[in-house]
Order: structure tokens, then sequence, then C-alpha cells
């Protein structure tokens, strides 16, 4: 049996099939940072296999502000926008059955874990500066800095989009370096095709399975807001990073 090499590029239809069809065995264990259940598993199929992440729905800690057991669907409507977007910062994520029931599947990214946000030197700047416009995008409510893998090509992936999505403001993030500054026009661009098109692509219909008519429309219109200003939006009132930053 051959290993698909981890740093092999990510979100490819192959990488996809082998998540949502492969055979998931050989529990690596429940990694203990998160404070939901969080597995690491291999998935094979067909002669490949891969290490993945898998957050089943029954081991989700109920949220006093978000709807019980869609944390792994927002998980998987992440790796979406990411994909419509054309930026590929989130790893190949698919929402399917595991052994501890339905759940959130994620390609397991090869990285050092002593390298994070806050570790990160000024030649990583554009890539932060794209996912801290996708954060406001998906108003994600927990950027911490070791949410930021570096691989070993020097791609930054972003990880752990579970409380995003809400339809409140609730960004709470560490990169706050861009605030105030004019978004590059390439991300405008991008986000004016994925605003201007959604109502005919295959994101819609996707997202459709994974979050709430509102939650979509409030999606759309954080996206209307940063293509009108042309800038990354200052912080605003209240608690506005998250705990603990790393």
């Amino acid at each position: 049996m051959t290993v698909r090499p981890q740093h092999q590029p990510l979100g490819t239809p192959q990488a996809l099939e082998l998540l949502r069809n492969g055979k998931m065995t050989e529990a690596h264990g429940r990694l203990p940072w998160g404070s939901n259940f969080t597995f690491l598993m291999t998935v094979s199929c067909d002669g490949d296999k891969a290490l993945a992440i898998y957050k089943p729905r029954q081991g989700e800690r109920p949220l006093w502000d978000f709807p019980d057991g869609s944390l792994c669907q927002r998980e998987t409507a992440a790796f979406v926008v990411s994909e419509a977007l054309g930026w590929r910062l989130v790893p190949p994520t698919v929402l399917r059955d595991g052994p501890q029931g339905r759940g959130m599947v994620q390609l397991f990214v090869e990285h050092d874990p002593d390298r994070h946000y806050f570790t990160l030197g000024s030649e990583f700047r554009a890539q932060l500066g794209q996912i801290a416009l996708f954060d406001h995008l998906i108003n994600n409510a927990d950027r911490k800095g070791g949410h930021c893998l570096l691989d070993k090509q020097g791609s930054i992936w972003a990880i752990d989009h579970g409380i995003c999505f809400h339809t409140a403001p609730k960004l709470r993030t560490v990169i706050w370096d861009f605030a105030g500054d004019e978004i590059p026009a390439d991300l405008l661009a991008d986000l004016g095709k994925f605003v201007g098109r959604f109502g005919d692509s295959a994101a819609s219909l996707e997202l459709q399975q994974l979050l709430t008519a509102p939650e979509i429309q409030a999606l759309l219109r954080r996206g209307d807001a940063l293509i009108t200003t042309k800038r990354y939006p200052m912080p605003g009132a209240g608690r506005q990073y998250p705990w603990p930053p790393i």
C-alpha cells in the first residue's frame, strides 16, 4: 500500500475522494488541546492512505450562541468558501459518517508545531493578509495563532473553523495587523466574483446544506461591505481577541 505524501497540493479531487469514501481506521488517539472531541485517523482507499482530523458531531461541546451539532458543518462550510474564492486556505474537508458518527474529516497538514502566527516573519505577510480577510468574511470567532499552520513548502493553512458564520458580529482574531489597510486589488476581485456569482454557483448549493439561510445572507452582506469599503475593518466594540491567543 502506498502512502499519499502529505506535501502534495491540497484541495485536489483525489484528496476529497479519499476523505469522502476512504475507510477510517487506525485511530491514533484523541488530540488533547481541543475543547471538542478531535481524533487523528488514517483514511485509506484503493491503495492510498493519508492522515486526517476527525471531529464527530456528538463530541461537540454545547455553546450558548451557536446551534448544537452545527460546528462540523461550519468547518466544512469554511472549506467550501475558501475553494469558491480560489484561495485554498483550508485543507480539504468533508462532512461524513465515521467511527463516532457523523462529523468533519479534514486532511492533516504536516507542520512544525512550534511555528504559528506569532513566530512567522514578514515574508508571510501576504498569506496572513488573505487569512485575515477570509476571517472577516466568514465571521471567525476564534482565530488563534496556533490555527495558522506552516507546511514544508512555506504555505500557511487555516484550520479550526467550528465557530464561524454567525449572523451577529463575532469576529475574534489575533490578526489585526491589517486593520484599516486597503484590501489588495486581486483579493477584492475574488470577493466580487464570489458574491456576484454566488446564486448560480456550486458553492451556493453546498452551503445551503451546511448553513441556515440567514447565515448565508449575512455572509454575502459581509462580502458586499468589504467590496464597498475596500478596506480591512477596524476592531469594533467588545471582545476582539480569542483566549488563549495560541
